[in-house]
């Protein structure tokens, strides 16, 4: 096999070619972006840890016991009952209320550790779980506009079978 050898001229440069460079690197970059995984940091532990300062007079270290909604429906799918740890409501304002008593100090601990499990009738509409969240979950303040969390940990019951 015979090569062929041009001669090359000294005033012949050869040069780079920056686009298809430039085109695997953003596509490098995009691919990169799209299988990035974020992930939660190992040993990010929500810990309680002692105030420095010491507080004068008792510290209240009642936890709040978990709170468990009952949400009973009617015939229609409708909304039957409201019970809160076997307290009666008539409405998801009074729920709402009472929950606003129970975790809405100015203890940040207490809205930290509370906990609401919901516990609703298979036939229930789907609204009325909805209004059980908001109910329990925050409010909007009407003098500054700022939203305040009540409580920020819900889930639900598994489902129970009917007889």
């Amino acid at each position: 096999m015979k090569f062929r050898r041009d001669t090359v001229r000294e005033d012949e440069k050869t040069e780079l070619q920056m686009t298809p460079m430039i085109d695997i690197v953003f596509q490098l970059l995009i691919f990169f972006i799209m299988t990035f995984k974020i992930v939660a940091q190992e040993g990010d532990f929500n810990i309680r840890m002692p105030l420095a300062l010491k507080r004068e007079g008792p510290v209240d270290e009642t936890p709040v016991l978990p709170m468990r909604v009952r949400l009973r429906a009617d015939a229609s799918g409708g909304l039957a009952s409201i019970a809160l740890n076997d307290m009666p409501f008539d409405s998801m304002k009074q729920l709402h209320l009472y929950v606003i008593g129970l975790v809405g100090g100015d203890d940040p601990s207490l809205r930290e550790d509370a906990e609401v499990e919901l516990d609703c009738d298979y036939d229930l509409h789907y609204e009325n779980v909805i209004q059980a969240i908001t109910a329990v979950s925050g409010y909007v303040d009407p003098t500054t506009g700022q939203v305040v969390k009540l409580v920020e940990k819900i889930k639900f019951s598994p489902p129970k079978e009917t007889p």
